[in-house]
């Protein structure tokens, strides 16, 4: 183990895609002391993420596997854990900690577990969900210390696993990089967005999860009632083709805008006035919290993680989920209510930069670190 030399901390995530989890991994090695820590990241996939870690000088391996529990990968990532001399496995989401459990254990490397949202839903069939339990149950009851991303993740951890154990450590922001007063590139112009418009920003990995389709029905209703609005879809996901054959159906072609994902979120954000997040469940969403800090007026769903960062009518708008009636409403009355959506933006910006930054994160991190070297639990 480390005396005076760094603590070496392998970072394992599932993707090289950027997503709520992938963008944390990415702000927490860029925040964390560079003279006490020393982080290499191991990515299941390449992506995105693999090209940020290697302009911020952050080693990286990708070892290809697009599987849970892995056999054939667990090998390599042993190997890779004695090769590099390791301190400290720091396992990001369930599918990363599902390849790294058993190396860890035979390699003698104590297995930290953050929790980014649970892998099994209400909605999902029920043996593909006592499944998932049974194994978030190995996972967190295997790892040395388990991190929940918000309360109620570990509120649902205590109501599943007898004696379940994590310290909540909330996703961070770096305020410096999603700073609304800095000047950004013009994005609407790039896109050709008329000035007068209200901009309506879905910027998230288009799945399941983040209900794409709910986004465009609602935004159909409100296309119908005004003109000067322009929906702004910005990430990739597997159903990003139903969602554009959908927009194509309800005649919103050219008020429905999609890109692909785009590395220049700030500025992306910077063109936004609204930011709307249809979920059906998060953890802590760190795209939420990005628009916020960018003093975007928000929507989303009664999503767990989502509720711990918005109250209603307050710093945003909560709406129930899979209600696209209800998120016309919502959009539709911030259209209308200039004074509200004002007033919702600063105090978006406010929760952020008074309890979500990336500064504060890492320390926690860093110090659950120093307990696990310490104390060995």
């Amino acid at each position: 183990m480390p005396g005076s030399k760094k603590i070496k901390v392998l970072q394992a995530i599932r993707q090289g895609q950027i997503g709520g989890g992938e963008s944390h991994v990415l702000s927490l090695v860029g925040a964390l002391d560079r003279d006490r820590y020393e982080s290499l990241v191991l990515s299941f996939t390449d992506g995105p993420m693999i090209t940020s870690l290697r302009e911020m000088g952050i080693r990286s391996i990708v070892l290809p596997s697009l599987r849970a529990f892995d056999v054939s990968c667990w090998k390599k990532v042993k190997a890779l854990m004695e090769e590099e001399q390791i301190d400290i496995v720091h396992a990001h989401g369930s599918r990363a900690a599902s390849n790294l459990f058993l190396p860890a254990r035979l390699a003698r490397r104590p297995l930290m577990y953050t929790i980014h949202g649970w892998s099994f839903h209400e909605d999902q069939p029920f043996l593909q969900k006592q499944l998932r339990i049974w194994s978030e149950k190995m996972l967190t009851s295997g790892a040395k210390a388990n991190i929940s991303v918000s309360a109620s993740n570990r509120e649902t951890g205590v109501r599943y696993f007898r004696r379940f154990r994590s310290t909540v450590i909330n996703n961070g922001i770096d305020l410096d990089r999603f700073n609304p007063d800095k000047a950004q590139p013009d994005v609407r112009r790039e896109l050709g967005i008329p000035e007068h418009h209200i901009v309506v920003g879905y910027i998230a990995r288009i799945t399941h999860q983040k209900d794409p389709l709910t986004m465009i029905q609602a935004f159909a209703q409100v296309a119908e009632k005004v003109k000067d609005i322009t929906l702004l879809v910005v990430g990739d996901g597997d159903m990003k083709e139903e969602m554009m054959d959908l927009a194509q159906s309800l005649h919103l072609t050219g008020r429905v805008l999609f890109q692909p994902f785009r590395q220049d979120v700030p500025a992306v954000l910077k063109a936004v006035d609204i930011y709307c997040l249809p979920s059906l469940w998060e953890g802590m969403p760190i795209g939420l919290l990005e628009a916020m800090a960018m003093r975007k007026a928000v929507v989303v769903t009664a999503a767990d993680g989502s509720c711990e960062i918005v109250k209603d009518q307050q710093n945003g708008l909560i709406i129930p989920v899979k209600e696209p009636v209800k998120l016309a409403e919502a959009l539709l009355k911030l259209h209308a209510d200039v004074a509200l959506r004002q007033q919702l933006q600063q105090d978006a910006a406010a929760t952020v930069a008074g309890s979500y930054s990336v500064q504060q994160m890492a320390q926690q991190v860093a110090a659950l670190y120093e307990r696990i070297l310490k104390t060995g639990n």
